[in-house]
């Protein structure tokens, strides 16, 4: 039995459960924090939908159902805590698309964890200038690492679409980061 079958078999036994979900937040918590991090910008909402998506982990974890592995099913949990939350957060007044997106990048220039160079910089700009797909693509491919079967798993999308919009995107990269 491999250690991800342990420990989902530990979280669902009621005796072992609380055991067992401290040694996933040892196992997930940076990781599922990082990826969080990409889609909500800031430290302070990564930490909130982070604590979000572990109750939700904890209170569902009975029903699941190994149809993925767990960091996928996890990952798909963070995934849509963040997009509850970042549509909740939508309701900002902006007057206009270009302040949207400004604000976004202001925030994590001056966010006090984000220790980029002028490359770090140039490139979070290009890739805020993605459509939602593309940024959510490029962020689980490049910066989490995920393979094309997980990130199509998470995002319900054929690996074959996931593909051209990742490498659409790293052309995109490619050609902007010279200029």
């Amino acid at each position: 039995m491999s250690k991800e079958a342990e420990l989902v078999e530990k979280l669902q036994n009621l005796a072992l459960k609380d055991i067992a979900f401290s040694e996933l937040l040892d196992v997930y918590q940076e990781r599922l924090y990082w990826h969080i991090r990409k889609i909500v910008q800031t430290h302070e909402n990564a930490d909130d939908v982070l604590q979000n998506t572990f109750i939700r982990v904890y209170k569902s974890i009975n029903n699941f159902q190994e149809k993925s592995s767990l960091h996928t099913w996890m990952y798909r949990i963070a995934y849509n805590e963040s997009m509850r939350f970042l549509e909740k957060n939508k309701k900002k007044s902006y007057d206009n698309i270009d302040d949207v997106k400004s604000s976004k990048l202001e925030v994590l220039f001056e966010d006090e964890y984000f220790n980029g160079d002028e490359i770090q910089k140039k490139l979070h700009k290009i890739i805020d200038s993605f459509t939602e797909k593309q940024k959510r693509v490029f962020h689980l491919k490049y910066f989490d690492d995920l393979s094309f079967r997980q990130i199509s798993e998470l995002l319900e999308v054929s690996e074959s679409t996931l593909k051209s919009t990742y490498y659409t995107a790293v052309k995109i990269i490619e050609k902007k980061i010279l200029e």
